[in-house]
């Protein structure tokens, strides 16, 4: 695959990434708890809460970029409750710390897919309960993912403290990084 489209597709997705950091570091502990957005009487409790909405984000990221649910396991002490039909939150809460090292876990996969992206690999069809999709196509609906949350985090986070996740424009360069 083109450098120039591996280094372009690397400085944008990381940046994402960046973004999500931003939100995570910056949300006071006071919040981390705090629903983000209301829930429908049907939801379970914590379903929106800062802590999840990071959580939910990093799997789906981790997993995405894995290509396919087979042989997919995140790092402990995550599980794949997340793939739970029944929306099921995890068994405890997540710390900041532990989603952040996730995070850093999951940037340096992405580094790592994008480096070693080809167009056979860019090609190739990943099938999900939702439906069937380039790998190339589903990067960047990931990255769109991570930048929504990203950014529902970052709204929540001025809404309640007058707090602004810093923009990040593009990630370090994909080569010597």
């Amino acid at each position: 695959m083109d450098t120039l489209w591996k280094e372009s597709l690397w400085q944008q997705f990381g940046a994402t990434i960046d973004m999500l950091d931003n939100a995570l570091r910056t949300c006071p502990d006071e919040l981390w708890h705090a629903p983000v957005w209301l829930l429908s009487p049907d939801d379970p409790p914590g379903l929106s809460d800062y802590w999840y909405l990071g959580y939910h984000t990093l799997f789906w990221l981790d997993l995405y970029l894995s290509g396919a649910v087979e042989g997919f396991t995140p790092p402990a002490p995550f599980t794949l409750a997340e793939l739970d039909p029944a929306g099921l939150l995890p068994e405890r809460p997540y710390t900041k710390d532990e989603l952040r090292t996730y995070l850093a876990h999951c940037r340096q996969k992405c580094k790592n897919v994008i480096d070693e992206l080809t167009d056979e690999r860019a090609r190739q069809i990943c099938t999900f309960m939702w439906g069937e999709v380039t790998f190339a196509a589903l990067l960047l609906d990931n990255m769109r993912h991570v930048q929504e949350h990203a950014a529902q985090l970052s709204l929540f986070l001025g809404q309640q403290r007058g707090l602004g996740a810093r923009w990040v424009a593009k990630a370090e360069r994909l080569t010597g990084a």
